[in-house]
């Protein structure tokens, strides 16, 4: 009697444990009875259900999933191949839609891998390379986005962004597009190394053009001071010979034995000279 009365109760509990079940805020449920759908299940918290297989719970994601796509090539408006290198962010916003359209997240990002792929060639083929790399990139990838959701409603996925993380060019127009910058770029240094050249050489010739007036002027001024200088001399040396003549040749004469007479000086004089009268008086 008591293995019956504790089969029954293990049943029991068997029971109540398949009816029971938990819903977190991560999770997301479809229940199932015989395989069709019956309600949904979108808020966290216990609930109950039948016991299988009468019923089934079914959980899906309830978070912002990532989509990591992988590079593709796409051809802009001027017939330039891009490798295009994006990810999508997106989230499932009908369980239920969901589960009767694609059944689960592998299928579901296989359909995203298409969408995406389609609208971003589509718009990226309505704007030049220069408007995709640099100019217009957030407003391309903000109508990527609206599209590819629209797309995906049908799916119960929400399509919360799309975004560029890079862009390259085909490796064998790498080198043709690097040689093409760099010839662009010695191009631009011969021209700015030829203005600065040209610029140097005008400055050159200001420079030595206002060396030689300054130096043609201070040689004027120098010449006009020297004239000066020895014409105040002149008349100092006549004011001083009119004044007395003999003590202003004797003075002269004395100058005149400073510049000449030194240690290693020989003098050859006649005998009348007035240089060789006053070395020979006593």
């Amino acid at each position: 009697m008591k293995q019956v009365i504790i089969a029954i109760l293990v049943v029991v509990a068997l029971g109540v444990w398949t009816t029971i079940f938990k819903v977190d805020e991560r999770e997301q449920v479809v229940i199932l009875q015989f395989g069709k759908p019956v309600r949904t299940i979108q808020k966290p918290g216990l609930n109950f259900k039948l016991p299988a297989p009468f019923q089934t719970a079914t959980f899906f994601d309830d978070r912002l999933l990532e989509y990591d796509v992988p590079p593709e090539e796409v051809l802009s408006k001027d017939k330039k191949t891009l490798i295009v290198d994006n990810y999508v962010r997106w989230q499932i916003v009908d369980p239920l839609m969901f589960l009767q359209t694609v059944q689960a997240i592998p299928t579901a990002v296989t359909r995203l891998d298409d969408i995406i792929y389609s609208e971003l060639r589509r718009e990226l083929g309505t704007h030049d390379m220069v408007e995709i790399i640099t100019q217009n990139r957030e407003i391309i990838m903000e109508k990527v986005s609206l599209a590819s959701n629209l797309a995906t409603m049908d799916y119960g996925i929400k399509i919360v962004d799309v975004r560029i993380r890079r862009v390259d060019l085909p490796q064998q127009n790498e080198k043709s597009i690097y040689a093409r910058m760099e010839s662009e770029r010695k191009r631009q240094a011969n021209k700015f190394r030829s203005e600065g050249s040209e610029e140097a050489q005008k400055i050159r010739a200001s420079t030595d053009k206002d060396k030689t007036i300054i130096l043609a002027d201070a040689y004027k001024q120098s010449e006009e001071i020297r004239g000066e200088g020895e014409a105040k001399a002149t008349e100092i040396y006549a004011n001083a010979y009119s004044a007395d003549p003999d003590f202003y040749n004797f003075y002269r004469t004395l100058e005149a034995y400073k510049t000449i007479i030194d240690d290693k000086t020989t003098l050859v004089l006649p005998a009348n000279s007035d240089l060789f009268k006053l070395l020979g008086r006593k």
